[in-house]
């Protein structure tokens, strides 16, 4: 074996220190005069001159390892280093400066690289319980497996934790050389998430669902959902390259990586954990967004809390940008959000411990959401749905709190077979075509409004009375991915 090592930085010592003693050849070309001499004081064959230049190389290697400190130069020697040795194996270290673009530029030429994402698994790896360091790497390799653009989809209408995650695992993912872009279905209608998104400048493409998303994207990320066509608009025989969820799935997932924890709070919480692992540091943008997703799915830390959640937090904290966050929590109320709630309370129907309201027409959506939120906080309630219909659709919202309940299944149970139905255990929301419904109130919304609300609370308080139970949640991490070759 014939080993040629071009550059001897940090990262080129230990490797030049690992192939020493070695059966067969070794010779390193470095700059570093140094360096250079304390090789061949250790009795290594090491030449003082530009690793860039093939003049300077041998006749022949079996193995070529570029190891500078400089992305530009590491580069340049590989690609010199092909040219000259077309049959040989190259390993090249993409420098302490790496961008994306070097990084895609050094697959071309070399049969395995290695990069800061690397190195931090590896430094992780002496410290790390559970797997951690594997768990980097697989999530490392399923990113890099993807050919083309990936879409990092969020839940249908998103809510701050799934933003947050989706554009949290862009960065991930662009870090990891991918190019990738956080997208959606539906729409971003609550007046705080919009806050969010636009105070931010968060870009999320908004997919149509008329369109196969495989025509422009090489394949699918999930965040705060774990399946597709559950909860989003995605044809449901899409297989994910990664999910990452905090809420444990009904059914087995199809995924090249999967880590679903439920002792969490928030999908946020798991993506902070992600970029401190890799030693990414994150902008001010990404930190105030996540922080709000873990403050949002949380209930401000009194909702399902773990200290995982209050650890992400203070991380976050010397990152967040504090004036924006005040301005998407303080967002104006609209004319139509106030009146479907005003609405929501006059018409409620209470059986139990559960209210259906039916607010009758609506000019947005998201009304319903926080309508539902606030009927939650009634006294002797803890199950709330609240549901009206534009443009032909019967749109609903529930929500859930301290009840052994899964709402997303029980409003799968009662609705799907009328519509769309799902979510998580504590929110969920459903879509209802109304289809023949249509016709009787054409000349009256009210006549409307009476059947919407005998079919939709109907179903529901049917289905309460034998619900199924909300998941039991684990103390302990679930983190698979298939076995490999």
């Amino acid at each position: 074996m014939r080993r040629l090592v071009l550059g001897c930085g940090s990262v080129g010592n230990e490797m030049v220190e690992e192939l020493t003693g070695r059966p067969g050849e070794l010779h390193v070309i470095t700059a570093d005069s140094g360096r250079a001499t304390a090789l061949r004081d250790d009795h290594v064959s090491a030449m003082e001159a530009d690793p860039r230049d093939p003049a300077n190389y041998p006749d022949s290697a079996d193995l070529v390892v570029v190891a500078g400190e400089s992305a530009t130069d590491n580069l340049a020697a590989a690609d010199r280093a092909r040219a000259r040795f077309p049959d040989a194996v190259i390993v090249a270290y993409a420098g302490e400066d790496a961008t994306e673009a070097d990084l895609r530029a050094l697959r071309e030429q070399a049969d395995r690289i290695v990069d800061p994402i690397g190195a931090a698994a590896d430094r992780v790896l002496d410290v790390a319980t559970g797997g951690t360091a594997d768990r980097l790497r697989r999530m490392v390799r399923a990113l890099r497996s993807v050919e083309g653009k990936l879409a990092v989809v969020a839940h249908d209408n998103p809510d701050p934790d799934a933003i947050a995650a989706a554009v949290a695992l862009v960065r991930i993912a662009r870090f990891a050389g991918t190019d990738a872009e956080a997208c959606y279905y539906g729409d971003i209608s609550h007046q705080e998430n919009r806050a969010l998104v636009n105070l931010l400048d968060i870009g999320m493409r908004n997919l149509d669902p008329e369109s196969d998303p495989r025509e422009e994207f090489g394949a699918f990320a999930l965040v705060d959902h774990s399946r597709p066509g559950v909860n989003d608009s995605l044809p449901a025989d899409i297989e994910p390259v990664v999910v990452v969820d905090h809420h444990p799935p009904r059914e087995p997932i199809d995924a090249g990586f999967i880590d679903l924890r439920d002792d969490v709070g928030a999908t946020s919480t798991l993506l902070v954990e992600y970029l401190d692992r890799f030693g990414l540091r994150p902008d001010s943008r990404i930190a105030t967004a996540l922080l709000y997703g873990i403050r949002i799915d949380t209930k401000d830390f009194t909702r399902e809390v773990s200290e995982a959640d209050f650890d992400a937090a203070a991380s976050l904290l010397p990152y967040v940008d504090d004036g924006v966050l005040d301005r998407v929590e303080t967002p104006s109320l609209t004319a139509a959000v106030l009146d479907v709630l005003a609405r929501a309370i006059e018409n409620r129907e209470q059986r139990g411990t559960a209210v259906a309201s039916c607010v009758g027409e609506i000019t947005d959506r998201d009304a319903l959401a926080q309508a539902a939120d606030r009927l939650l906080d009634m006294e002797g309630v803890n199950t709330t749905l609240v549901y009206g219909f534009r443009d032909g659709v019967v749109y609903a919202s529930g929500r859930t709190r301290g009840a052994d309940l899964d709402l997303g299944e029980t409003l799968r149970d009662a609705l799907d077979q009328i519509g769309s139905a799902g979510g998580h255990a504590d929110m969920a929301g459903a879509q209802i075509p109304l289809g023949i419904l249509g016709d009787v109130g054409e000349e009256s919304t009210e006549s409307l409004t009476d059947v919407v609300r005998d079919i939709v609370a109907g179903r529901f308080f049917e289905t309460l009375e034998d619900a199924p139970s909300a998941p039991i949640r684990s103390s302990e991490r679930l983190v698979t991915f298939p076995d490999e070759d």
